[in-house]
């Protein structure tokens, strides 16, 4: 048995990269999983986690449309009448230096990364307070700590995740919602490997471990957070980041 048999969890940004790997530890883990994605390609990723035992549903959403994600709930609600667990996952990046950022770069980002999480929540919040008990997890990242060179719009909207986990958290708790953030340093994803090789390299050097961490990294730490092993923790940011963050 997993540690979340039937549970049922929604996960934003799951049709690949580190939404997938989540996905497919929280099926293991015995969820049902509800994957949500602006790419097509979460309709076949939602068939392959099926094959894991599972129930699950495929939902096109785009994240910074607050009807949408109503929408994505409502449909939640009708195939499995509750929701457990919400993974905050989905991302984007559009890298460049603050002189040069265009007002569209700035806007996409903070609106999918920060917003998006925020409107996810919300509707997570309206059916997890009537429940009295869910878990919230959402993807930042150590940028939005540390602050990251050419990445302004990024490293402001995880550092927002951070400070919206933190005010969710106090929020929610009275209710028996946890509100968590996990962190990820360099991950070896879709997303990273477009990074040109000195960049890499400028990660590596200041990684103690040495390496890149792989998706299933993030999952695990994830995997832990939704669990019963995490009642007692809220508002918390895990760093899985091989260091580079102390």
């Amino acid at each position: 048995m997993g540690k979340i048999d039937g549970k049922v969890a929604i996960v934003t940004g799951a049709a690949r990269g580190i939404g997938k790997s989540i996905a497919e530890r929280l099926a293991k883990e015995g969820a049902d999983i509800v994957l949500c994605d602006i790419l097509e390609e979460v309709d076949a990723t939602a068939k392959e986690i099926e094959k894991l035992g599972v129930r699950t549903l495929a939902v096109r959403v785009d994240i910074t449309k607050i009807e949408e994600v109503e929408d994505l709930f409502t449909r939640t609600i009708e195939a499995f009448s509750k929701v457990d667990i919400l993974i905050n996952n989905a991302g984007i990046t559009r890298d460049n230096l603050i002189i040069r950022m265009s007002e569209a770069e700035w806007d996409s980002v903070i609106a999918v990364n920060l917003k998006g999480s925020f409107n996810c929540l919300k509707a997570a919040s309206k059916i997890m307070m009537k429940q009295r008990q869910g878990k919230i997890v959402n993807i930042s990242s150590v940028v939005g700590v540390m602050g990251n060179a050419g990445q302004a719009n990024y490293s402001a909207s995880k550092g927002g995740v951070i400070s919206l986990t933190k005010s969710a958290a106090k929020e929610l708790a009275a209710r028996g919602i946890t509100v968590n953030a996990v962190a990820p340093g360099y991950i070896e994803t879709e997303m990273t490997k477009v990074l040109p090789e000195k960049a890499i390299d400028a990660f590596m050097n200041i990684i103690p471990l040495k390496r890149g961490g792989k998706p299933e990294d993030i999952a695990n730490a994830v995997s832990f957070l939704v669990s019963e092993d995490a009642d007692y923790i809220t508002g918390q940011v895990l760093h899985v980041d091989g260091g580079m963050v102390m």
